[in-house]
């Protein structure tokens, strides 16, 4: 038989037992009350019970799904981000896609491609072996689908929506969202090679701020120019472009399509603002560089196409990197006062003869 000490403390927990159930059914009854006196004068408003589920710390708000904010049912944060993404990044990056655009198409218009200053000799030379040809146009076609893809994913509501409509958009929108997911890694592998590639031919000289003070002779007289095997656009464009932006751009990128490392939305959030400016800068830089390397220098695409230029071109556009290929080579195009050298014909070009 329990003793009278005993039966003593079992009486003061029921007592203290029955205060607490009580304090609660008289806050829940005064909830209700307020609850029930909310929706007779604002009928159907529940900001305060949404602004409880909002704060995330509810101990009542759970989930049986384990994992990271798995209990946030509402997140404040993705509001913000809606209104970034919508807002600054689409309207500022939208304009600024759209101004550099008709500034080279009102550059093109006023001055023209830059051209050679003499005739071209006839004489080639060796400026971009296969393997380097390969990893740039893998590359630069990789990155073009990119740029595309992520147009339409960024852009697309406000562009292409009201052109094609929501069905064929909605199509449009997967298969660009598909491409964007799949081709990033390649991408992200193609900028490592770019790099180890073409690094040796990009640490800035001495005489590169010649080519910066006089713009590398696009502007003026259009002189020549003389630079080593990259001049300091080229350099700028590897350094800051490829490089820097490349590389956050892939690294935000490899965080929202392999979203099973413990990133939360939060962090989601976070690269998907930086992804989305870095893109937008990418892009507008390779406007520029695209210009410059189809149209906007004469010969510029064929020596990529090919990897032979003329000696004219190398010598006018890269001259320090021409004298320093003639004294490892000797004379270009055979001993001096023999016949010209021409570029070896294209495989394909000849296979149509056959």
């Amino acid at each position: 038989m329990p003793g009278y000490r005993d039966m003593g403390v079992l009486v003061r927990l029921l007592f203290v037992l029955c205060v607490v159930l009580f304090a609660q059914s008289a806050w829940a009854v005064e909830g209700s009350a307020k609850q029930a006196e909310r929706q007779a004068t604002q009928p159907l408003n529940n900001a305060p019970f949404w602004r409880d589920v909002r704060g995330g710390e509810n101990p009542y708000q759970t989930t049986q799904v384990r994992g990271v904010e798995t209990n946030v049912l509402v997140q404040t944060e993705g509001e913000i981000w809606r209104q970034i993404r919508n807002g600054p990044i689409t309207i500022y990056g939208g304009w600024l896609i759209i101004l550099i655009t008709a500034l080279i198409g009102l550059y093109y218009s006023l001055k023209g491609p830059l051209k050679l200053h003499e005739k071209p000799t006839g004489r080639m030379v060796e400026r971009f072996n296969s393997w380097e040809r390969i990893v740039h146009w893998t590359t630069a076609i990789s990155f073009v689908i990119l740029a595309v893809t992520g147009l339409i994913i960024l852009f697309g509501k406000y562009v292409v929506l009201p052109v094609l409509g929501y069905t064929l958009f909605s199509w449009l929108a997967t298969l660009a969202k598909n491409l964007h997911n799949f081709v990033g890694p390649l991408f992200a592998v193609c900028a490592v090679l770019m790099f180890v590639t073409f690094v040796k031919d990009n640490i800035p000289k001495a005489h590169d701020w010649i080519w910066v003070k006089k713009l590398g002779g696009f502007f003026g007289s259009r002189e020549h120019v003389p630079s080593g095997r990259f001049n300091a656009g080229e350099k700028a464009w590897f350094w800051i472009v490829v490089t820097l932006l490349g590389v956050v751009s892939a690294v935000t990128g490899f965080i929202m399509d392999f979203a099973n490392f413990g990133q939360g939305r939060g962090t989601m959030q976070l690269v998907n603002v930086i992804h989305a400016v870095s893109a937008v800068l990418f892009i507008v830089a390779a406007l520029a560089h695209i210009y410059v390397g189809t149209i906007g220098v004469e010969g510029a695409y064929q020596t990529m196409r090919t990897g032979m230029t003329d000696e004219t071109w190398a010598r006018e556009h890269h001259e320090y990197w021409y004298n320093d290929y003639v004294a490892s080579h000797g004379s270009i195009g055979g001993a001096p006062g023999s016949a010209p050298s021409t570029a070896p014909a294209s495989a394909m070009r000849e296979g149509w003869k056959t």
